[in-house]
C-alpha cells in the first residue's frame, strides 16, 4: 500500500531489482540503489492481480488500460493532504466543541459559567438572585 499516491491501480516492477513498488518515491526510500531508467515497463494489476508488459516507446492511450480486465490504470494521482478536523457530535446541535478560546467571553453568556449563588437548600420560589427579585416586585 503506497503512502505517496492512494489511489495506484498498479505495481510498477523496478527494472534494477526486480521488485514491485507502487510508485518511484517507495522504490527510493525502500531500496539502497537508485531507479534504473528502461523503456519496457511491467505492471501489476491492482484489480485482476495479473501482470502484463508495455513498450513505452509506442505508448497509445489505449494503453492506459489493463489488457485483461481492462481497469483504468492511468489516473490522476491522489496524494495525501493535511486535514484539520473536528471529531465529536453534529457542531449544529452542539456547538460548545468549536467555541474559540482566543476570543474573550461576554460577561453572563456563556453557559459554562454557572451561578453558585443558588442552591439546592433554598425554596424554589427563593432561588433567584435579589435583583431578579426586586424587579418582579416592581
Amino acid at each position: 500500500m503506497c503512502k505517496h499516491i492512494l489511489n495506484a491501480q498498479v505495481a510498477i516492477r523496478a527494472p534494477c531489482c526486480q521488485k514491485w513498488f507502487d510508485c518511484p518515491e517507495c522504490h527510493a526510500e525502500l531500496a539502497d540503489h537508485p531507479l534504473r531508467k528502461t523503456m519496457e515497463m511491467v505492471f501489476l494489476c491492482k484489480k485482476c492481480k495479473k501482470a502484463f508488459r508495455k513498450d513505452m516507446t509506442h505508448y497509445e492511450e489505449a494503453d492506459e488500460y489493463c489488457p485483461h480486465c481492462d481497469n483504468h490504470y492511468v489516473v490522476e494521482a491522489k496524494e495525501p493532504q493535511a486535514m484539520i478536523g473536528v471529531e465529536g457530535e453534529d457542531a449544529r446541535v452542539d456547538n460548545r466543541m468549536i467555541k474559540d478560546d482566543r476570543e474573550k467571553e461576554k460577561a453572563g453568556r456563556s453557559i459554562f459559567d454557572r451561578d453558585t449563588t443558588l442552591t439546592l437548600d433554598r425554596p424554589a420560589w427563593d432561588q433567584q438572585p435579589d435583583e431578579v427579585k426586586a424587579q418582579a416586585r416592581r
